[in-house]
């Protein structure tokens, strides 16, 4: 046991300690030395993880580790404590892994910035809370990992801060995130007076065991627990932070808004679903939300022309998908996907990361074109990403989505029908993002096409990695063969029982899937090849394509709900109220002023004055008690 506590100390603590080294030492210790040190730190977290999931068959159970006490008042007890089970080292494997891959990436990618052991160190930050939020065995210890990845969020995607818009779309994901943080502090509030405890395993047995449940105030837990995972996972309303958090450099959004950072919400209702199982009218609501989001997102997409925003949209969109099979009940499905998804999306993000950094910082893909012999690996990298998101056949997104879809399809069918259109329009933008990038003729500048090459081994490498793992990632679930299934049975008990098999019905709705992905690629085939279209400017759009690029004015429109009343009121507070009162207060002061001015010249240091006085005071009080006596 006290291996296994150090063990999971290294794993926590060894990105804080290339944090602390970075800070402190990093300038001086040069960019090489820097990153190498913040890559290190995090591959050590993945090999400690490698030792606890090689050992966790042996302890079906889980490893739990209590460090100390930390809350104890009357009967609410919380420890700071660890919990390694299936369904944090999952968790533990790509992001440690992925987040290796990324830091590895960012030693070149950030070579040349003048504060890369900045960069480097906000990384291993980032790295060290996300690892806390997974392996706490509490509501609160997950809080803490919660909170530290938006402020590393925050400092991530302002970090070329000199840039007031960056500055602005850091503040926005720190904002709208605080508002879901909200709800999910009310939530944790709301378990902890009906249970008198935060923690997993307890939760878990005193609500199997409660023979009287408030299902209210359960339901009403649930809902502001999901607007906590609304606000992290980018879901309606509180989606609009994410697209604009790639003002972050590309290894920000690879890590933090495709791998990582936006899993959080799915991780915390799969870690919950004892409690989301018991409250399904809040469970239809995420289902709702989900479909919603990703058809939403999945619109936008179509007409979006930085390539970093195609793919920010597409991360909302497939996390509008895992949260529609949290919503249907399918937490493993869900969890598939979250895995696949950070193989493809990490792929395609540090893709478009190679390219931004042969173009010299280019992101409209309207400037690009004719890239694929430039850039093979890129090429073949993000075009192997691609087929996987569109859910072509044999690729790992093929098997996650249609895995959604089915379920979908069994439990709702109006919502398996938005899905199903959301797929086929991530074909498509997907499919026109690798058609403008990549083929037909270079519409960049002389300079730029002169200098073309493929990016460094640095970059390419782990492209080549997450491509390979984009290809063969859906093999940890195949149909009737689950081993992520059978993976994560102590976590999803209904697993041992469920019955896994494909009939007619299954293999048409696969054959629908892949025929729409298809069409959807054909379609942008069709118009970016055949018919070499290139999108028009901004200012020559019009009708529905306009309001798609402008992303159907919910920012305007928040802007004008929320964020002008609130600069007017803050401004008639500083100009009217604030006036108003501060002349109120200067005039106690004046006031006060005057009167001590007036009283000073008594206190002239006139031993006769002061003996006058006191005669007089004498003649008073005499005068009184004899009136008195009267």
């Amino acid at each position: 046991m006290e291996m296994n506590t150090n063990i999971a100390l290294v794993l926590v603590l060894a990105p804080f300690l290339g944090f602390l080294i970075n800070v402190f030492f990093g300038k001086s210790l040069g960019k090489s030395l820097s990153g190498i040190i913040g890559t290190l730190s995090v591959l050590v977290s993945f090999i400690a993880t490698g030792y606890f999931f090689s050992g966790i068959s042996a302890q079906p159970e889980g490893i739990r580790i209590s460090l100390f006490d930390w809350i104890q008042i009357s009967n609410f007890n919380v420890d700071f404590g660890f919990q390694l089970d299936q369904l944090s080292i999952l968790w533990l494997l790509f992001v440690t892994g992925i987040g290796s891959l990324i830091h590895l990436y960012s030693i070149s990618y950030m070579h040349d910035d003048e504060n890369m052991h900045k960069f480097f160190a906000y990384l291993n930050l980032f790295i060290f809370f996300m690892i806390t939020l997974v392996i706490g065995s509490n509501l609160l210890v997950l809080f803490i990992g919660w909170e530290g990845v938006g402020l590393c969020s925050y400092l991530l995607i302002g970090f070329w801060h000199k840039n007031q818009e960056y500055n602005d779309a850091a503040k926005k994901a720190f904002i709208m995130n605080r508002i879901g943080d909200l709800g999910l502090l009310v939530g944790i509030f709301i378990l902890g007076n009906l249970f008198s405890t935060l923690d997993y395993a307890t939760l878990k047995t005193a609500i199997a065991g409660a023979t009287n449940l408030d299902m209210y105030w359960l339901s009403v837990a649930a809902f502001a627990l999901f607007i906590g995972a609304c606000g992290k996972s980018a879901q309606i309303p509180l989606y609009t932070w994410l697209p604009d958090a790639m003002a972050g450099p590309t290894p920000v959004s690879a890590l933090i808004h495709a791998a990582t950072m936006v899993t959080a919400g799915i991780f915390m209702i799969t870690r919950l679903n004892f409690l989301f199982d018991l409250t399904p009218d809040v469970q239809s609501i995420i289902a709702i939300v989900g479909a919603v989001t990703a058809l939403l997102a999945a619109t936008i997409g179509l007409v979006q022309n930085d390539i970093k925003k195609v793919l920010a949209y597409s991360t909302v969109s497939q996390l509008g998908l895992m949260f529609l099979a949290l919503g249907l009940g399918a937490y493993e499905v869900a969890v598939f996907h979250v895995i696949t998804h950070a193989f493809f999306k990490a792929c395609l993000f540090l893709g478009s990361g190679s390219v931004i950094h042969a173009l010299h910082g280019e992101q409209d893909m309207r400037n690009m074109g004719g890239l694929k012999k430039a850039m093979p690996i890129t090429f073949a990298t993000m075009l192997i990403a691609s087929l996987a998101i569109s859910g072509v056949p044999l690729f790992s997104g093929f098997f996650s989505k249609d895995e959604i879809l089915l379920v979908a399809f069994h439990q709702n069918i109006p919502l398996w029908v938005v899905a199903s259109i959301a797929s086929i329009m991530t074909a498509f933008y997907m499919f026109r993002l690798m058609f403008l990038t990549f083929f037909q003729e270079f519409r960049g500048t002389a300079e730029q096409k002169h200098h073309l090459h493929e990016s460094p081994s640095l970059i390419t490498i782990p492209l080549i990695v997450l491509a390979i793992l984009a290809t063969i990632g859906g093999m940890i679930s195949l149909p009737g063969n689950s081993w992520l299934n059978h993976y994560l049975i102590p976590i999803l008990p209904k697993l041992a029982t469920a019955e896994h098999h494909l009939g007619t019905t299954e293999f048409i709705l696969m054959a629908i899937a892949v025929v729409g992905g298809l069409v959807g690629i054909g379609i942008a085939y069709a118009k970016y090849i055949k018919q070499n279209n290139v999108p028009t400017e901004d200012a020559a759009m019009t009708g529905f394509s306009k309001v798609l690029y402008n992303k159907y004015y919910v920012d305007e429109f928040y802007d004008a709900i929320f964020v002008k009343p609130i600069n007017f009121l803050s401004r008639f507070f500083r100009d009217t109220v604030e006036t108003g009162l501060s002349a109120l207060v200067f005039g106690f002061g004046k006031v006060t002023n005057e009167i001590s001015y007036q009283g000073k010249k008594i206190q002239n240091g006139s031993i006769g004055l002061y003996l006058f006085v006191f005669v007089l005071g004498l003649c008073a009080i005499v005068s009184y008690l004899f009136l008195a006596q009267q």
